[in-house]
């Protein structure tokens, strides 16, 4: 009997043990959550931001506000990668990175003329992809803001590119499990650019009209003199 109690007394002791680094271990793992997610609220705050300053045509604050954002990407991946890799699959992480992606990819196209790579911004697959579709409906509204002031060339370069982004979304053909429903994203994408290109279309000829109708009336006005 009481060698079954010490070997009770024994395992009950291991189990605190066991207890004990089960609970540490899950105390900095939450430790980290937590600082992971002020981290990505603000990469998400910076990333608006930024966007806010792109269609202001605020190049540098728009800049300075994507690398801030930047930085914050690449502390939680230098803090997460190597003792809690696993966090950067939160569904959190994806949600702030996917919207740096899509504030650097506007900043990137509007600015430089360049789409930048998604392994130079440090940051996974699927954000990259969800960020560039919904870049798509940014550079909708950048383009509706050029036409405003008759740059026809500008808007039907936005375009151009726009459409190239759809054409490319539409071969990710993979389980939402792994993009992070893309697909619904890219279905939006097809939407926006056709609803563009029918607005840039309508622009253009009411244009053409417009100067045709200029031009009769000069000629009209010449002939009556």
């Amino acid at each position: 009997m009481g060698k079954k109690l010490k070997e009770k007394e024994k395992a009950s002791r291991k189990l605190d043990k066991i207890a004990d680094k089960i609970r540490k271990k899950l105390g900095a793992k939450d430790s980290a959550r937590e600082q992971c997610l002020k981290g990505c609220r603000e990469i998400i705050r910076l990333s608006s931001t930024s966007i806010r300053a792109i269609h202001r045509r605020e190049k540098e604050h728009a800049f300075e506000l994507v690398n801030l954002a930047a930085s914050l990407v690449r502390q939680i991946q230098d803090e997460l990668s190597v003792t809690h890799h696993d966090l950067l699959s939160a569904n959190y992480v994806h949600d702030a990175f996917k919207e740096f992606a899509e504030a650097r990819i506007t900043y990137g196209i509007i600015f430089e003329g360049d789409i930048p790579d998604p392994d130079s911004l440090r940051i996974a697959y699927p954000a990259y992809l969800n960020g560039l579709a919904e870049s798509v409906g940014e550079l909708r509204r950048f383009l509706l803001d050029s036409l405003r002031t008759n740059d026809f060339s500008a808007s039907e370069e936005l375009l151009a590119v726009m459409d190239h982004i759809y054409t490319i979304l539409v071969t990710m053909d993979f389980p939402d499990a792994i993009t992070y429903g893309l697909r619904r994203n890219t279905d939006s994408v097809r939407g926006i650019v056709e609803k563009t290109r029918g607005d840039l279309t309508l622009v253009i000829h009411n244009n053409r009209l417009q100067k045709k109708l200029g031009t009769l009336t000069r000629k009209l006005r010449i002939s009556a003199d």
